[in-house]
């Protein structure tokens, strides 16, 4: 960002919680019951939730920089912090 001062570049952060992709999957090497335990309890995040927050900071008027957009799913409070309590 610091590079970038002075330009019509803008940049912004996105930083995504709990979201349920296909990473849990390669990185249980293909087992999908170890996947899916990941958000077990929880309604996580989707692909599309994602999506709609890089639209969001690319639609501001081009006097808005968004620096920073930090989005969990709703049972979430940190990387690590979820409440699982959503029965299955």
């Amino acid at each position: 960002r610091h590079d970038l001062v002075g330009t019509d570049i803008r940049v912004t952060c996105i930083s995504p919680g709990a979201v349920k992709t296909e990473f849990s999957v390669v990185r249980f090497k293909g087992d999908e019951g170890k996947a899916d335990a990941v958000y077990e309890g929880i309604r996580p995040l989707l692909a599309s939730d994602i999506a709609d927050n890089v639209v969001y900071a690319a639609t501001r008027p081009p006097h808005v920089q968004v620096a920073e957009i930090l989005v969990f799913a709703t049972y979430q409070c940190s990387a690590k912090g979820l409440a699982r309590v959503l029965s299955q």
